[in-house]
């Protein structure tokens, strides 16, 4: 089955989408099409990094634009560490591109928080994440000690699912460089934790969360978050929605997929996100001398082998 829209050829529509998904690439095309003229505003001018499928293959990230793509697909040049080089990252820009990327079978959708051309992030993240076997009530929880440490704080953010288990709070900012926000987040994760730590805690490693929510303050700076309105690569294709904050306790991620979410989000991400906000003196200043969870975490598990070998070494020998 094919059609085109807006010049978009579409192809394999009634085909199954992936392995196990339950849904046709039919049903992306058609979900991302009725979300464009919210999706897209979200997406353009941040270089794009798309989760595609295909079936038979496991799922794989893509950042750097498929070969073959049309003229009218703009891109960006960006540095790749991983790959020590220059590539050319997709900007989704308009409805087209869009389709484009659903006809390639491109999922999730994630960008990062400044877009071409600006030297300044546009907001920050609290990625929450909840332990093995938890309820999603157990995430609310948390997110609610978010937004009460955002509130001491004298700021504002905004909720949705992040299509899987946790939730994301976004908080919208303006005039400060990536070190600062990257700060910034730290600390608001450590007076999130410090409310409540039997039900929050910052620690990286996830032996070190014995049953508590894990607020992760890794995902802003330069780093990407999967989009408002993202589906997500999971069974059904569930998706990022934004919920509000009085509607949170009455939605369950599962509630938004592909197939069901498209006219009933309990709200519009556009209208929930507040204006952007200066980050107070005080934060800034807790957040630099909080260190960055990845770096310390990457120091503690050596540190923890070095002790585990030594420890191995001093054994007696068994019998």
């Amino acid at each position: 089955m094919e059609e085109e829209r807006d010049g978009v050829r579409l192809t394999s529509l009634d085909q199954p989408l992936g392995d196990d998904l339950g849904v046709t690439k039919g049903d992306l095309v058609d979900y991302l099409d009725a979300v464009a003229d919210r999706m897209v505003p979200l997406l353009a001018g941040r270089p794009l990094s798309v989760k595609r499928v295909r079936p038979g293959q496991a799922p794989f990230m893509q950042r750097n634009v498929s070969k073959g793509a049309p003229d009218w697909v703009r891109t960006v040049p960006v540095w790749s560490e991983g790959s020590h080089r220059e590539i050319a990252q997709v900007l989704c820009d308009d409805r087209r591109t869009l389709l484009w990327l659903a006809n390639q079978r491109a999922v999730e959708f994630h960008v990062p928080f400044f877009r071409v051309g600006e030297a300044e992030p546009t907001g920050l993240v609290l990625d929450l994440d909840p332990p093995e076997g938890a309820d999603f009530a157990t995430v609310v929880r948390a997110a609610r000690l978010v937004r009460q440490a955002l509130e001491d704080s004298g700021l504002t953010g905004a909720v949705k699912t992040s299509g899987s288990k946790g939730v994301h709070v976004v908080v919208p900012v303006r005039g400060a460089p990536f070190e600062d926000v990257a700060a910034a987040t730290r600390a608001l994760a450590a007076r999130t934790e410090r409310l409540d730590p039997e039900l929050a805690t910052t620690a990286y490693l996830k032996e070190d969360r014995h049953g508590r929510v894990f607020v992760d303050s890794t995902r802003s700076g330069q780093n990407t978050i999967v989009a408002a309105y993202s589906p997500r690569i999971r069974p059904s294709l569930p998706v990022s929605a934004p919920v509000g904050w009085d509607a949170l306790d009455d939605v369950r991620p599962a509630d938004f997929t592909v197939t069901s979410a498209s006219d009933r989000f309990p709200t519009e991400w556009a209208a929930e996100l507040p204006e952007p906000q200066t980050l107070p003196a005080d934060l800034l200043a807790e957040g630099h001398t909080i260190p960055i969870a990845r770096v310390q975490a990457m120091h503690e598990g050596k540190r923890r082998k070095r002790a585990q070998q030594a420890a191995d070494e001093a054994a007696p020998p068994g019998d």
